[in-house]
């Protein structure tokens, strides 16, 4: 006796096994959009890639804050030296 669990399919995926091939169609079509979906839906995809992102530098905070602080302070420098310059060629 066999106790495999199904194997969860994601929703961009299409079951194997689907008979009639109008409900094949339907899950190929359905996977198809939520393919499009997860693609087009770039605020969602950037803030993904936001939490990603915050989530690495908190863990570098944890093991060498010292270097985070360095990078911040460069960081802001190099803003602050950008909106300057920026500032005195719009003001000439």
């Amino acid at each position: 006796m066999s106790s495999e669990a199904p194997v969860p399919v994601p929703r961009t995926g299409v079951p194997i096994g689907i008979g009639d091939p109008v409900e094949q169609a339907r899950a190929e079509l359905k996977a198809a959009l939520a393919a499009i979906e997860e693609k087009a839906n770039v605020p969602r995809r950037v803030e993904q890639a936001a939490s990603e992102k915050a989530a690495a530098l908190r863990r570098a905070a944890r093991r060498n804050p010292t270097l985070v602080i360095v990078g911040v302070v460069a960081t802001a420098a190099v803003v602050g030296g950008a909106v300057w310059g920026l500032v005195r060629l719009y003001t000439r």
